[in-house]
């Protein structure tokens, strides 16, 4: 053989090696993109396996078991189940143990005999609320109820009551019992040290605030920081609000100019509103800030959550 034709043909070994690597490279990629694509289409987990196999491997991922989550069954209140009874056991008789209210409480309380009021009561039963909820035992609740009569009187009673280890199902187990009512809570002294002059700018734009948002006296948007949004009460309640008093927690509220622009100020406001019913003392708290030589609300603190009003 020649060795011309030797080398041809060394060449064409060489291209056909060539070409048999190039296809298995070729193969590998398409084996790893349709690897990939299915981990993707099977969930992050079998992605994770596919990446790390390398392109050279292709695994089925096995399917992730569920796994198993314990929660604890959720403990319901029985206050509301408490207070529901109080309310019927008061209005019941043993004189007329048929009416709807006697057979709610015996319903509510099987075991419980019910009140035998006097004829000549003259106050009766207006309002009863549940105010403290203590859990005794498992499943086991002491639920402290207070009932208000027409007179003014308040009567606070503790009752028993059980819960099934679900918390679905509740029975007043024993008679309520006569208690004193809750101590006064110890009251931290207020923040709001500083006295706003009546006739600063500050108390005015206070003022005209509020009269927008309580008695629909101009917009709203116009006495609001950039970027605050506050609607009104709708419809407006009252027909004209006073501001009897302004306090501030910062000393910067105090000044008889307004402070520079950014300047920001907490402050408490007493009002008084007026409509046809009467005259009714009314309290906020707003945060204000100073721009281009003005006071605008940034936040309406009282009886917002954490974003103050702010939308």
């Amino acid at each position: 053989m020649s060795h011309d034709k030797q080398a041809s043909e060394s060449e064409a070994a060489a291209s056909m090696a060539a070409g048999a690597r190039l296809e298995m490279m070729r193969r590998r990629v398409r084996l790893s993109r349709l690897a990939l694509f299915t981990a993707i289409a099977a969930g992050p987990v079998a992605l994770g396996v596919a990446v790390l196999s390398g392109p050279t491997t292709v695994a089925a991922a096995p399917g992730a078991k569920p796994t198993a989550v314990r929660t604890a069954a959720a403990v319901a209140d029985p206050a509301g189940e408490a207070q529901l009874f109080v309310g019927a056991w008061l209005r019941s008789s043993t004189d007329d143990a048929t009416s709807a209210q006697a057979r709610l409480a015996q319903s509510l309380a099987p075991d419980v005999d019910l009140p035998a009021p006097g004829a000549g009561a003259q106050s009766r039963l207006e309002s009863v609320t549940a105010v403290r909820s203590a859990q005794r035992d498992a499943g086991q609740w002491a639920v402290t109820v207070a009932a208000q009569y027409t007179d003014g009187r308040v009567r606070y009673f503790v009752v028993p009551v059980a819960a099934d280890p679900a918390g679905e199902s509740f029975t007043v187990t024993g008679a309520p019992g006569v208690v004193a009512g809750p101590a006064r809570a110890a009251v931290a002294k207020s923040a709001y040290s500083v006295t706003v002059p009546s006739s600063g700018d500050l108390a005015s734009a206070v003022g005209e605030f509020l009269c927008a948002y309580l008695t629909a006296a101009g917009e709203v948007g116009r006495y609001l920081a950039p970027g605050v949004k506050l609607s009104p009460v709708s419809p407006a309640p009252y027909q004209a609000v006073t501001v009897q008093q302004v306090l501030a927690a910062e000393e910067a509220a105090g000044a008889e100019t307004v402070p520079a622009d950014g300047t920001t100020v907490r402050i408490l406001a007493q009002a008084q509103a007026r409509d046809d019913a009467g005259r009714w003392p009314l309290a906020y708290e707003l945060t204000l800030r100073t721009r281009s030589g003005r006071w605008e609300v940034a936040a309406l603190e009282s009886g917002t959550g954490k974003d103050g009003g702010a939308r």
